[in-house]
């Protein structure tokens, strides 16, 4: 069983080997950029230790995992340029640094070397492997167009909006975990439980960042908190407010988030204090330990025994730890 550690190392080793470094230099150069720039890597790392959950060898999934963080970045790639957010991890992004076609260029680039890296996967496996992966590139698009929908939408349901970070966000993690325990000799059985785990923890996860964004310690988080509110973002945490609030509190929430001038640390101080009178964050904590449950309920199911899972739990609540 190897450690958490020693598998963040093959992973690393693999970006780093990728041979897609090369002419032209702007195409290239910002897809070296971006795999540089390193973060949690959550997804590949979570692939390798699904295999291994499941006796396999973590080797074998490399192409897999490697293709699966490509595909992430390549995300994110595009997702700057529609959120136009100037920075990721405290650099600039691809668009601001270059410019916004060679971001669109590079990402498309990005989305064909991940495919092209889950090519190298065993034979009898890739087809279903490409079926996992295809489905879930399709709906983290389908996420990504909701959460656009729903700037300008006035009619958005907490449900719709559970619905929109499952696709955008909770799919891939879980979809990290299915194809990581297929390559490891999973049954369909197990193969499932696993995504239904990494579905819910996911949605958790959002839900967590969600909350921190708008009450989080900016020392702990590694941002400042507020941003959702300052972009009208229409949260969990706000989509309860409204639901919980009296219509005058309502009413003065919605018209905070008409504005897209002003003060920002004002609006900021005005929205906590309303989301503070509706109970909000209470609300929001317990919907995130009823999804950790429901996705402790699907890992409970699988084969492997308390060992085997250790890794997957120690990376989780590490990432729960962090988050707090």
């Amino acid at each position: 069983m190897h450690p958490i550690e020693h598998l963040q190392e093959k992973i690393a080793a693999s970006l780093s080997n990728l041979p897609i470094y090369r002419e032209p230099a702007g195409l290239y150069e910002p897809i070296t950029y971006t795999l540089q720039q390193g973060g949690k890597r959550i997804r590949p790392l979570l692939t390798l230790i699904a295999t291994q959950m499941f006796g396999g060898n973590p080797d074998k999934a490399l192409p897999a995992a490697t293709a699966i963080e490509i595909f992430h970045n390549f995300t994110l790639l595009h997702d700057d340029i529609i959120d136009q957010a100037p920075l990721r991890r405290g650099r600039d992004t691809v668009y601001k640094k270059w410019n916004i076609n060679t971001a669109i260029l590079s990402g498309d680039t990005m989305f064909a070397v991940a495919y092209g890296q889950l090519a190298g996967s065993d034979p009898q496996q890739l087809p279903v492997l490409m079926q996992v992966f295809t489905k879930t590139a399709i709906e983290v698009c389908e996420g990504q167009q909701y959460d656009i929908d729903f700037e300008n939408a006035g009619d958005v349901t907490i449900d719709a909006y559970l619905n929109m970070i499952r696709l955008k966000t909770a799919v891939l993690l879980a979809a990290s975990l299915k194809i990581g325990a297929l390559i490891g000799g999973a049954s369909q059985k197990d193969a499932e439980a696993i995504y239904r785990f990494g579905e819910n923890m996911g949605i958790a996860f959002q839900l967590q960042d969600d909350l921190l964004d708008a009450f989080g310690d900016e020392a702990v988080f590694g941002k400042k908190t507020g941003g959702d509110i300052i972009a009208n973002k229409k949260t969990y945490l706000y989509l309860k407010a409204l639901e919980c609030s009296s219509k005058e509190n309502a009413a003065e929430l919605k018209n905070w988030f008409l504005q897209r001038t002003g003060e920002p640390q004002a609006k900021i101080a005005a929205v906590l204090d309303l989301f503070n009178k509706a109970g909000v964050k209470q609300h929001a904590e317990n919907m995130i330990q009823d999804y950790i449950q429901k996705a402790m309920s699907h890992l409970k199911t699988i084969t492997p025994d308390e060992k085997a899972r250790g890794p997957l739990l120690e990376l989780l609540s590490g990432m729960l730890k962090r988050n707090h």
